[in-house]
């Protein structure tokens, strides 16, 4: 349990960090974004992953785990994606 949370942590943090960066040349600020949209999609899947593993439970974890991995991956892009 400890050490779903310090994944978490370490998910959002790196995603706090890739939203600091900033640029007045375009083409760093079309790099940054990339980047922050990228992180944002694979924290949401891994964040929504270790959520379904938690509420899963036998043959459900696999599918609880797969609909967080999904659901969180999509969120955390729309979100950092915008």
């Amino acid at each position: 349990m400890i050490r779903n949370g310090i994944i978490v942590a370490a998910a959002a943090s790196s995603l706090l960090v890739a939203g600091c960066q900033s640029s007045s040349d375009p083409n760093v600020q079309a790099r940054n974004h990339e980047f922050g949209c990228i992180a944002g999609t694979v924290g949401g899947a891994i964040i929504g992953g270790l959520i379904g593993t938690t509420i899963g439970g036998g043959r459900g974890a696999v599918l609880a785990t797969a609909a967080g991995l999904g659901g969180g991956g999509l969120l955390g892009n729309r979100l950092a994606c915008r």
